[in-house]
This record gives structure tokens, sequence and C-alpha cells, in this order.
């Protein structure tokens, strides 16, 4: 099922309490599940844990960016696991955790998100780089391109671990559906566009190198 309500990420979420998330691994490859782990930081018995999958979309406050919450199959009643295997992923996917215990129930906040990443192009949306290498030089100028057959678009930036997240209008300028950078404003990070209708595009690590 879907929460309906949008979650308005602006890089920071409620501290007290709140689940940290694990994912395992944090790039697909062929075949390979994926392993969510829920953490609290009371771990003492009686949790049930409640796992999620974020879905983008629009949002009309330029300072944040909108998602709704679809909850993984078998979740809805929690589970006694504080894991969670998501079998079948191709794609790059987001995703968020609770937990909660008692009667009647308490629950903690979502968890910030942790994403899984695809190299794999789609049809569906894909991001492409020009110029076209992962690692770049200090300096350079660089297009992020979102193609597809949406009309929205953002362009996302996380760092290697997920540790921060952000979109282009913070390290970057928005052009239509191609986002524009510098390097000197940059850092190694992975990129991805999201579109309005909730598509994820494949993934892109690019590193940064200063000249010799």
């Amino acid at each position: 099922s879907t929460i309906n309500t949008c979650f308005h990420l602006k890089n920071h979420f409620p501290t007290d309490p709140q689940p940290v998330l694990t994912v395992s691994p944090s790039w697909l490859s062929a075949g390979a599940s994926v392993t969510l782990n829920c953490r609290v930081k009371d771990p003492s018995a009686g949790w049930r844990f409640y796992w999620y999958r974020f879905i983008p979309r629009p949002s009309d406050n330029s300072t944040s960016f909108s998602y709704s919450l679809e909850q993984l199959p078998g979740s809805s009643s929690g589970t006694e696991q504080d894991s969670y295997i998501v079998h079948g992923q191709t794609h790059t996917a987001g995703y968020s955790c609770r937990a909660g215990r008692g009667d009647p129930v308490y629950l903690t906040y979502n968890s910030a998100p942790k994403y899984v990443w695809s190299a794999d192009i789609h049809s569906s949306a894909s991001l492409t780089v020009s110029p076209d290498r992962a690692q770049h030089f200090t300096s350079d100028s660089v297009s992020l391109s979102c193609e597809g057959n949406f009309t929205e678009w953002r362009v996302m930036r996380s760092s290697p671990k997920g540790s921060y997240w952000s979109d282009c209008s913070t390290w970057g300028t928005m052009t239509g559906s191609t986002c524009n950078i510098n390097t000197d404003s940059t850092s190694d990070a992975v990129y991805w566009c999201e579109s309005e209708s909730g598509e994820f595009s494949n993934a892109v690590n690019i590193t940064v190198q200063g000249m010799i």
C-alpha cells in the first residue's frame, strides 16, 4: 500500500527517536538481493519493523523534494526481524524504515532514506553525463541530462556512502532536464535522475581529481 502523505526532505530528519537504516549492497549486481537493516537506539525486545520504498513526487517548494512512502510487501503489520530482503530489484531505489512497539503501538519517526543504486540504463528514465567519463578534473564543466518520457525532472546527488543527498538547485543550474555543474564546487558523488512520475534513472559515480 502507498502512504499518500508526502514527505518533504531537506536533508535532515527528526533524530530522536529515529532508527538508522543500512543497505547492502549499495550498488546492484545482476541477480543479487538487497538486505535492509533497521537499528533502533534501544534494542530491547518488543520492536516490530516497518519497511518502505520512497516514490518521488512533484514539489511546489524549490527547497525540498517530495516523496510518498510505499510499504514493502509483507510489512503492513511490521516484522519481528530487524532485517528485510528485497528480491528482484533492477533499478535505483530509496528505502526507509521505522519501528513500533506497545499497545497501543508507539511508532518511531521514519529513518533517513538509504539508496541502492543501479548503473543499468533503462528506457523509461536515464542519466547521461557529458563529457562521458567517470573521472573529471577540477574546473571541468559537466552536464547531467535526464532522458525519458517525462516533462519534469530533478537531478540528485549523494555522497558515495549515502550520508547526504541534495538536488541540483543547491550545487548546479537546472535548465529543462539538464543540470550543469562546475567541478570546482563538487566532490566525489553519485548522481541520478528522478521524474515527477516516480521513476529513478540509472546512477553514475563521478570522481573529481585535482589538476597535476
